[in-house]
C-alpha cells in the first residue's frame, strides 16, 4: 500500500529530473515542485529501509534520490583531491578494518597449497593420476616458463588484468551468498598452485618456479587474499548485521566494498605490469623478485601505516556523507 500511494510522485520526480536534463529550463512552480518531491522521496527511501522492504525498489529509490540531489544541489564534480584521498585514506582504511578476513583467507590459501604442493612432490603416483607423464614434461620444460612471452607484453598485460580481474570480482560479488562461493573459487585456485608447484618441485624446477612466480605472485595473490577477504566480510554481515540492520550495514559495506574492488583492481594493473614487463625479462632472479617484493612492501605499508591511521581518524572507506542515501535519524 505505501509503495502503490507515492508510486505517483517518484514518477512525477523522474519526469521533473529529465526535464532539467535539456536545454530548456524548469519553470519556478517546477523548481519548487522538483525540491519538494526530492525530499518526500528521501523521507520514503528512509522509511522503506528502516522497513528492509525489496531491495531492487529501494536501489531504484537511492538512484532516483541522488539524481534529484544533483540537480537540486548541483553535480558534485570529481577532482585530483578525491583521487589523492583513495589513495591515502579510503582504500586504505577498507584495507585495514578487513585485515583479519584477508589475512586469515592468506593463511588459509597458503596451507593449502602447500599441503598440494608436498603431497604432489611426494608421491609420483598421485602426480601420475592428476597430470600423464608427457604433459608434465611439456610443463617443466617448456610451458611454464613459455607463458609469460607466450604474447606481447602489452597484450599479455592486459589478458592477465582481466583474467584475475574477473576472479577477483567473482569473489567479492559472491560474497552476498553467505561467503559460500568465495571457498570454492579461494579452494580451487589454492589447489591448482599447488599441484602446479609440486610438479615443478619433483622435477626438480623448484628455483624456476618461484623465480617466476614470486615477481609477480606476491602482489597478485595478495589481491586474491583480499578479495576473498571482502567477499566473507560482506557474507557475514548478511549473518551479523549487528547492532545495524541487515539492509543497513549491507548498504554501508557494499559501498565500502566498492571502494575496495576499484583498490583491487589498481593492485591487479601493477601485478600484470610486472607479470608481462619483469617476470619474463632477462634481469636477474634476484632483481626480478626485488621488483615484486618492493610492490608487496608497499602495499603493505599502505595498510599498516595509512590504513591504521585512517581508521584511528575515523575512517572506515565508505563513500563521503554526501554522495550517500538520505536517512532518517531513528531512536534506539
Amino acid at each position: 500500500m505505501y509503495v502503490a500511494a507515492h508510486r505517483g510522485e517518484w514518477q512525477r520526480l523522474e519526469q521533473l529530473i529529465s526535464s532539467a536534463s535539456h536545454p530548456r529550463r524548469l519553470s519556478g512552480k517546477e523548481v519548487d515542485e522538483l525540491v519538494e518531491l526530492y525530499q518526500r522521496t528521501a523521507t520514503h527511501l528512509s522509511v522503506l529501509q528502516s522497513a528492509g522492504r525489496d531491495p531492487v525498489l529501494l536501489g531504484k529509490l537511492s538512484v532516483l534520490v541522488a539524481r534529484a540531489r544533483n540537480v537540486v544541489a548541483g553535480s558534485r564534480q570529481a577532482a585530483w583531491t578525491d583521487v589523492a584521498r583513495f589513495l591515502r585514506v579510503d582504500f586504505p582504511a577498507v584495507l585495514y578494518r578487513t585485515r583479519w578476513w584477508w589475512g586469515a583467507v592468506a593463511a588459509a590459501f597458503l596451507l593449502v597449497s602447500f599441503a598440494w604442493a608436498a603431497y604432489i612432490a611426494t608421491h609420483p603416483a598421485a602426480q601420475a593420476a592428476l597430470v600423464p607423464p608427457a604433459e608434465v614434461q611439456q610443463l617443466v620444460n617448456h610451458d611454464f616458463a613459455d607463458y609469460y612471452s607466450s604474447a606481447p607484453a602489452q597484450d599479455f598485460a592486459a589478458r592477465v588484468f582481466t583474467n584475475n580481474a574477473l576472479i577477483a570480482a567473482a569473489a567479492v560479488a559472491s560474497g552476498v551468498l553467505l561467503g559460500l562461493p568465495v571457498y570454492y573459487l579461494l579452494y580451487s585456485n589454492a589447489v591448482s598452485v599447488g599441484v602446479v608447484a609440486g610438479v615443478m618441485v619433483a622435477n626438480h624446477k623448484t628455483a624456476l618456479f618461484f623465480g617466476l612466480i614470486l615477481p609477480h605472485g606476491l602482489l597478485e595473490l595478495t589481491s586474491v587474499f583480499v578479495a576473498g577477504g571482502l567477499g566473507l566480510r560482506l557474507g557475514w554481515t548478511v549473518v551479523d548485521p549487528g547492532r545495524r540492520t541487515r539492509a543497513q550495514a549491507l548498504a554501508e559495506e557494499g559501498r565500502a566494498l566498492v571502494i575496495g574492488a576499484v583498490g583491487l583492481a589498481l593492485m591487479l594493473f601493477v601485478s600484470g605490469l610486472i607479470e608481462a614487463f619483469v617476470t619474463p625479462s632477462g634481469l636477474p632472479t634476484w632483481a626480478r623478485i626485488g621488483i615484486g617484493a618492493t610492490a608487496e612492501v608497499l602495499f603493505l605499508l599502505v595498510v599498516f601505516v595509512l590504513g591504521k591511521r585512517a581508521v584511528e581518524a575515523g575512517a572506515t572507506g565508505d563513500v563521503d556523507v554526501a554522495l550517500r542515501g538520505d536517512t532518517l535519524p531513528t531512536v534506539g
